[in-house]
């Protein structure tokens, strides 16, 4: 048996409970760390801003909890922006996208500011939204039908479609979110934007049935979208809060037969604002926007060191489910 210093028993010490340590699992294996190295070199290849967690509409399972109430995450200015893009540049990230998140980043409004900040530095900048009534206001229609004839297929928008039966959808997002997220995606397919589809895999489908439900509602609604591109209809893993999935240490990657340069923090940074708070934050993840252990610091240097898959999200959304949000 172990004994302590003055040769008595010791007593065994209390296992850990699961995402308890941030380098060691409840088992007393190693915990598995990302760096932020990436084939590209040191560094993120994708910099997502949440331009602020408010949101048009409230869903019923959403990852970061937006509302039209949640200002926990406040709106990010185009100066800050332009600061943190200031940084990168300084530190040679090889950033090649520049992704913009909410909340329902239209609801931003310095968002045209914002996105001719990242766009006229030569980033391809993809934009998350549900295309409601925030982005179909006419200032707002007007401003993105002007950096599309300025920037082209350098601006992709992603449109939230959770499922392409119009119950399903709505089930998530409230009664006739269906109708209104679709006027949004005609008058994006209509005006010639580049535009993608995020769906959601919370209702027992697989792959196949789902981009075939998806391919048959493109087909009745007109829109020539790449159903079997996986970056033009993406489908999310969802991240069950209630399920208990297994820590991840670094003797899983043999197991699973994954490497750290593969999961998403290996190439990705999110800055942020929080409420009250003097200057932007990077987060590690997009995903876990609220647990400050996953904060890095103010500045790029700071957010190049590796993180520890400290959260059920790092094994069910990422290293299980195999997803990227970019």
């Amino acid at each position: 048996m172990p004994r302590d210093e003055n040769g008595s028993v010791a007593e065994a010490a209390a296992p850990l409970p699961k995402w308890a340590h941030p380098n060691i699992t409840a088992t007393g294996e190693t915990r598995a760390q990302v760096p932020l190295v990436n084939s590209a070199g040191r560094g993120a290849t994708t910099l997502w801003f949440n331009t602020g967690t408010l949101c048009n509409i409230a869903c019923s399972n959403c990852y970061i909890e937006s509302t039209p109430r949640n200002d926990r995450l406040v709106y990010l200015t185009r100066a800050e922006v332009a600061e943190q893009l200031d940084q990168i540049a300084e530190r040679n990230w090889p950033t090649r996208e520049i992704g913009i998140t909410g909340g329902e980043p239209f609801m931003n409004p310095e968002i045209l500011g914002i996105l001719e900040e990242t766009l006229r530095r030569g980033y391809e900048t993809l934009v998350l939204t549900n295309a409601m009534r925030p982005m179909m206001r006419p200032r707002v229609m007007a401003g993105l039908l002007a950096l599309r004839d300025k920037y082209r297929d350098q601006l992709v928008l992603r449109v939230s479609l959770d499922h392409y039966t119009q119950r399903r959808h709505d089930e998530e997002r409230g009664a006739g979110a269906f109708k209104r997220a679709w006027e949004g995606i005609a008058w994006l397919h209509g005006n010639l934007f580049a535009l993608s589809i995020a769906g959601r895999m919370r209702w027992d489908e697989d792959d196949k049935k789902a981009r075939d439900g998806y391919r048959r509602l493109f087909r009745r609604k007109g829109v020539g979208i790449d159903w079997k591109n996986p970056k033009r209809l993406i489908l999310f893993p969802e991240m069950d809060e209630a399920k208990d999935p297994p820590e991840i240490s670094t003797g899983c990657w043999d197991i699973l037969g994954k490497s750290p340069q593969q999961i998403m923090c290996a190439s990705s940074r999110m800055v942020v604002k929080r409420k009250g708070a003097e200057k932007p934050v990077y987060l590690a993840c997009t995903l876990i926007a609220y647990d400050t252990a996953f904060e890095l610091g103010s500045t790029a240097a700071e957010a190049e060191r590796p993180v520890p898959l400290n959260h059920p999200s790092c094994a069910t959304f990422c290293v299980l489910g195999g997803a990227s949000c970019s």
